[in-house]
């Protein structure tokens, strides 16, 4: 068995700055995302109405979320923000206010939610769904980088940015020094949306467990453009489309599965 010392001593470091370069990437997908709008509106993957709260990665707010809250209105979503300002990572009123703000959400649409977290965000997410599953539809994690221990919190290329903030985190509790490779699998459905490509974060830390309930989907494109990337728009319509307490894998529709690769 592999142990914990022997993960950190393997692990990734952040990605090349070759590919930190490439995230300019997110300005040409954001303009892809815009026209490929009315093909994505096309897709029979509309949805029933369900509330999606969807998280923003560090250092952004919900403006940086609003072209995928945007297009899952389109599609039929009642989307959400988490009106939490800017996120700055595990600080004490995030760490309180997700499961708050989630809960809110479930209770007054008497409905299970969807979460969305991009980055940072969808590791608040899974361990939201993790305290609160009986509110969570299913998770769904954008370039999230869940996979890191806390040792290896430094290594992706928003760590400078990571360690001026800290002065405002809460105390690691158990649940932030915990390992990921040692929880177990989501008691709610949960898709990693990743790309090998990613400039911020090492894909491999991205990575789910999979199982009857949980996938890993990989994209072509940037960390930074993830959120309106149109082939993880496709994969997002897709899992959200699916019955509340039924689940499948994803397979790319064979018009579009040149946009996911292999």
């Amino acid at each position: 068995m592999t142990s914990v010392d022997d993960r950190h001593h393997d692990a990734p470091g952040a990605p090349s700055l070759a590919l930190l370069a490439l995230e300019v990437r997110a300005w040409p997908e954001l303009a892809l995302y815009f026209a490929s709008w009315q093909l994505l509106l096309a897709q029979k993957k509309h949805g029933d109405g369900h509330s999606v709260l969807v998280l923003p990665p560090f250092g952004a707010t919900d403006a940086y979320t609003s072209p995928l809250r945007v297009a899952l209105r389109g599609l039929g979503y009642a989307s959400h923000g988490w009106k939490l300002g800017q996120n700055l990572g595990p600080t004490s009123s995030i760490l309180e206010g997700v499961p708050t703000r989630l809960q809110e959400l479930a209770d007054r649409s008497e409905r299970p939610v969807s979460v969305i977290g991009w980055s940072a965000g969808g590791i608040l997410g899974r361990e939201a769904a993790r305290r609160n599953p009986d509110a969570v539809r299913q998770v769904i994690t954008l370039g999230s980088p869940f996979r890191l221990l806390i040792d290896d919190r430094y290594r992706t290329h928003a760590a400078f940015f990571y360690k001026i903030a800290e002065r405002w985190h809460a105390p690691h509790n158990e649940a932030i020094k915990s390992s990921a490779y040692n929880e177990p699998l989501l008691e709610v459905p949960a898709t990693a949306i990743y790309s090998r490509t990613d400039g911020v974060a090492s894909w491999q830390w991205c990575l789910e467990n999979e199982g009857p309930r949980a996938q890993n989907i990989e994209v072509y494109g940037s960390h930074c453009g993830l959120g309106h990337n149109p082939a993880a728009l496709v994969a997002i319509a897709d899992r959200l489309a699916q019955p509340e307490g039924e689940w499948k894998p994803f397979k790319a529709p064979r018009a579009l599965r040149h946009l996911f690769p292999g």
